[in-house]
């Protein structure tokens, strides 16, 4: 059973006072000597996550915003850590293959071996088409290039030179001359819903985000849609002669018990105007899981879901050091024990 944490970045973080001084001062220089007060808080949050047992940091990709760039914040943190994985987002759309190629293996053997990627299908239509991308809105050609794009930067990593016949990343002889750290390569983390977007994970992808139907209503309904999603996808991975390792994203928060620990998320996440479906939409179905309340219950769940064959969970939260500390007392310590 792994764990994680989003580095905080503005389109990912909620509820924090250093994440707002950021937004706020990001399109005005900084004060002399003044560090961003996203970086501190990242660096702070994610040092201590590293501390804390957690062991992999996505760091979303997000350009149109005030968000500090992803492969930059990851290589800015990895050096200051010493367990704890770097997974950075990339989409196929905005960056060429062999470029990935290379600033992956490079944020790899700087972290010593604790680097993966996240493959990203989806698309922000405004972003795509300010920074350099089409969005294939509703076309499964975005799939096709995803895999493809895995496929270079797989053959990269693995040999050299190397030359692919692709419809969208045709490459001739191309020479990675630096490589992963280790012999295996880095994994692939991806998510999809779509069915031409679950074949795409269940051909490319070592671990998938567990999609459901977002339709469910409580956490019965929600653990019983995660059980039916993996299935599935075990027997399409299974048509491809590949296997595929599940993830979950769950919004954890404690209280002495569930109603308690609800009424302080949406204290936290709540601003001056907000209405109950405003606070509730920041926190998303992640509440479903059924990981608010006492410690122990949150524990039984992460148990049920692991047996399920989830290994791997992507914790949100409200981040800040104290957190952090206590998911990692509470909830990853007892259950690496």
């Amino acid at each position: 059973m792994q764990f994680g944490l989003y580095a905080p970045v503005p389109h990912v973080t909620v509820g924090s006072p250093q994440m707002a001084r950021s937004i706020a001062g990001a399109a005005a220089p900084l004060p002399d000597g003044g560090v961003d007060p996203g970086f501190e808080l990242a660096r702070d949050v994610l040092t201590q996550a590293d501390r804390s047992g957690f062991e992999i940091i996505l760091f979303a990709e997000r350009h149109l915003g005030a968000d500090l760039e992803a492969w930059i914040l990851a290589a800015a943190i990895a050096p200051l850590t010493q367990r704890i994985k770097a997974m950075v987002a990339v989409h196929p759309t905005l960056w060429h293959p062999e470029l990935i190629a290379k600033m992956a293996a490079t944020l790899d053997r700087i972290a010593r071996g604790r680097m993966a990627l996240n493959l990203v299908t989806g698309w922000n239509v405004e972003e795509h088409r300010m920074f350099g991308g089409d969005e294939l809105e509703y076309n499964d050609d975005r799939y096709v290039r995803a895999e493809e794009f895995i496929d270079v930067v797989r053959g990269l990593w693995r040999e050299t030179p190397f030359s692919y016949k692709g419809r969208f990343f045709p490459v001739d002889a191309a020479q990675l001359l630096l490589k992963p750290a280790t012999l295996e390569p880095p994994d692939v983390f991806t998510a999809s819903r779509s069915e031409r977007g679950l074949e795409m994970v269940a051909k490319v992808g070592d671990w998938w985000f567990v999609d459901y139907d977002k339709r469910v209503a409580n956490e019965d309904e929600y653990f019983e849609g995660v059980k039916r999603a993996i299935a599935d996808m075990r027997a399409r991975a299974g048509r491809h002669g590949r296997k595929v390792r599940f993830a979950l994203n769950p919004f954890i928060a404690f209280g002495e018990n569930d109603a308690a620990a609800m009424d302080e998320v949406k204290r936290l996440l709540s601003g001056p105007d907000d209405d109950q479906r405003k606070i509730l939409s920041r926190i998303g179905p992640a509440t479903l899981a059924g990981c608010i309340g006492r410690p122990e219950k949150i524990r039984a769940r992460l148990r049920a879901f692991n047996e399920l064959g989830v290994e791997f969970f992507l914790c949100k939260f409200v981040p800040d050091v104290e957190m952090v500390k206590r998911i990692g007392d509470e909830i990853i310590a007892p259950l690496h024990a």
